[in-house]
């Protein structure tokens, strides 16, 4: 049968070397989801971000004319695959820049940079109490002067030993099954499994002998672009093992509303579950086997992750969470078995997920503000988690008010001509001169391929120092340097030559790029602003800042400050507290009390609707300049520019 007569044609990617087999007119992006293969796709495919940028070098497309590809980068082959059509055989090359490669992922070894694990456990003071524990029980045999039935001679145990009533107790079918065997196969020892199903105390499983020390519980973080997991061992609290790998939906589109998007359109709610799903069972298959562990003695898991996450692990509807008036399937979801849904742990080992306040703010907000204890604060704090989205709290112990402002993309990578997320030959440091000459490190130490968003920030933050900016963002055009220059209508400026580069080109910040993130930063500020004057605030009564999430471990607070993404204030007042949503999680796994905290904080935090908020597009308009147009304000970052004769009232 030849190719055509089912119009489908054969896609051959390298360096993975896969083979497809794909229908004419599917997208080169199509042909990549389908071998399973990652390509850089921030927009999802809309044609909108250029990330997709792959090399034609046999075969022919239906592209159309797109200005996210430079002259020489056309006549280098170079396509979108998310534009291309496939008309033929293909061969593909997926050049450094659009590929996926090692990238920081905070795991527990870096809480050694904030506090050790036993430190955040000891300050938390939360009793160690697990959501699911194995209890080894000695029961006296029947006999005729005691003929109480086997279950409930087992339930009188528990009563006894873990002092709870009969009425909140509960069996499964399966386990009254096995009951009678199990109880008389090693002389009436038995360890039963108990699992909090809200107020009702589950017998999850009964097992003969002393198995008690055999229960480990995996505690995650399901971020948009990473998934974290801990490994407990449940008795001790012991964090026996993390690993992490980047969420697989990604190639569905970086951004969560994408993903939605894309789930609504091609009914595909079952495959963005099975993604979600799969990610986390390999997950769990590394650490059992790195850590000689039997399947079976995993008994729960519990999950932070953003609303869309948990509804997609879940395989609930997302769609209202991306419209009016944007409302959840469920934010308090109770405890289910974990094979429900596909993970694989001890067959009636239970799934928990942390609760979320809103459509935009997740049971990661939740679980990080427990974990830092929030709660417990005396005087109003600041809790900012910046990651694909930007997530602000501030509270006490007393009330805590939170919002979602969209302004991660940009720090992500998105709409920046030669920005990437934080993987191998990204730079993450940068430093200007006064003569313009630009240093920085790199992630790996290798040649440079694109900046992260830590790099982005000192880029903004040096250039305006520097002169290169204005207070508006706008490139100071009577510059007496080469590296300033106008290329296809747009001003840009040379960082990094070619010569230096893992690329084939230089990298470069263009004047829209600088619009992209000073509009990020912005949306931060913004938030953070009307949340401390909706409660009646100064910025200066705001005790301290928790720094939370990846972005936020490599972020260089002063000039954050600088360019007005955070409050001017002094930066001893500013902290990284690194994964919060995956201590948090660690902390209620273990914990029941840590449990009712987070369910606690998010019943009594009071979500701040940003979206149609005058206020909030006001103070984000003035936000949009370098720090802010009140540069009262921001009187460190006067006297810093000051200081460096930088001209701040010229607005191009």
């Amino acid at each position: 049968m030849s190719e055509n007569d089912n119009n489908t044609f054969k896609i051959h990617f390298l360096p993975n070397d896969k083979t497809v087999e794909v229908k004419s007119g599917n997208t080169v992006l199509d042909a990549a989801h389908k071998a399973n293969i990652y390509i850089n796709s921030i927009c999802g495919g809309d044609g909108i971000c250029g990330k997709c940028k792959v090399i034609l070098s046999s075969g022919n497309v239906d592209a159309p004319p797109t200005k996210l590809l430079s002259e020489d980068e056309a006549e280098k082959n170079y396509i979108l695959a998310c534009e291309a059509r496939i008309t033929s055989d293909l061969k593909i090359l997926i050049p450094k820049e659009t590929r996926l490669e090692g990238k920081k992922i905070l795991l527990d070894q870096n809480e050694q940079h904030f506090m050790t694990w036993k430190a955040i456990l000891d300050q938390a003071q939360f009793k160690h109490d697990p959501l699911v524990k194995k209890v080894c029980l000695k029961l006296e045999p029947p006999s005729m002067d005691d003929n109480v039935a086997d279950h409930e001679r087992l339930c009188q145990a528990i009563m006894m030993k873990q002092g709870v009533e009969l009425n909140v107790m509960q069996t499964g079918y399966s386990i009254l099954k096995k009951l009678p065997e199990v109880l008389r196969q090693n002389d009436w020892t038995v360890t039963v499994t108990l699992g909090h199903r809200g107020r009702t105390l589950e017998i999850v499983d009964v097992q003969p002998g002393d198995t008690s020390h055999l229960n480990y519980g995996i505690a995650i973080d399901i971020g948009t672009t990473t998934v974290v997991a801990s490994l407990l061992e449940i008795e001790t609290s012991k964090v026996v093992d993390s690993e992490a790998i980047y969420n697989t939906q990604m190639k569905f589109g970086e951004d969560y509303i994408q993903r939605i998007i894309y789930a609504m359109q091609n009914e595909a709610l079952a495959e963005m579950q099975t993604a979600i799903v799969s990610d986390i069972n390999n997950l769990i298959s590394t650490l059992v086997k790195r850590n000689s562990i039997n399947l079976e003695d995993i008994t729960s898991i519990l999950c932070a992750g953003n609303t869309t996450m948990h509804h997609f692990l879940l395989g609930l509807d997302p769609e209202r969470i991306r419209k009016e008036p944007y409302i959840p399937t469920a934010n308090f979801i109770p405890p289910i078995r974990a094979i429900q849904v596909g993970i694989n742990i001890n067959s009636r080992g239970l799934l928990y997920t942390l609760p979320s306040v809103a459509a935009y703010v997740g049971a990661d907000i939740t679980s990080g503000a427990a974990a830092i204890r929030l709660d417990k604060e005396e005087m109003p704090s600041l809790f900012i988690d910046i990651g694909t989205n930007g997530e602000v709290v501030l509270g006490n112990k007393e009330w805590m008010v939170c919002c979602s402002a969209s302004a991660g993309p940009a720090f992500e990578g998105s709409g920046v001509k030669h920005g990437m997320r934080a993987a191998k030959g990204a730079i993450e440091i940068m430093h200007i001169t006064k003569d313009f000459e630009v240093s920085y490190s790199t992630i790996g130490n290798i040649p440079p391929r694109g900046i992260c968003g830590s790099g982005l920030l000192d880029c903004i933050a040096e250039m305006l120092r520097s002169g290169i900016i204005d207070k508006s963002g706008n490139f100071q055009k009577g510059m007496k340097t080469d590296k300033l220059r106008k290329k296809d209508d747009e001003y840009e400026f040379v960082l990094v030559d070619k010569e230096e580069t893992g690329i084939d080109s230089e990298i470069v910040i263009t004047q829209a790029d600088i619009a992209n993130l000073v509009r990020s930063k912005g949306a931060i500020y913004a938030a953070v602003s009307i949340l401390v004057e909706s409660m009646g605030l100064s910025i200066n009564e705001v005790h301290c800042v928790y720094l939370a999430g990846g972005f936020g471990n490599y972020l260089n607070v002063r000039n954050a400050i600088t360019i007005g993404m955070l409050p001017d204030m002094p930066t001893s007042r500013i902290k990284f507290v690194g994964n919060t949503s995956l201590t948090g999680a660690k902390m209620a796994l273990i914990s029941e009390e840590a449990f009712e905290v987070v369910q606690n904080i998010a019943s009594q935090m009071t979500y701040f609707d940003l979206m149609g908020n005058q206020k909030y597009m006001e103070e984000f308009m003035s936000a949009n300049f370098l720090p802010h147009t009140d540069l009262d304000a921001f009187p460190s970052v006067q006297k810093e520019l000051a200081s460096q004769n930088t001209q701040l009232t010229g607005i191009n």
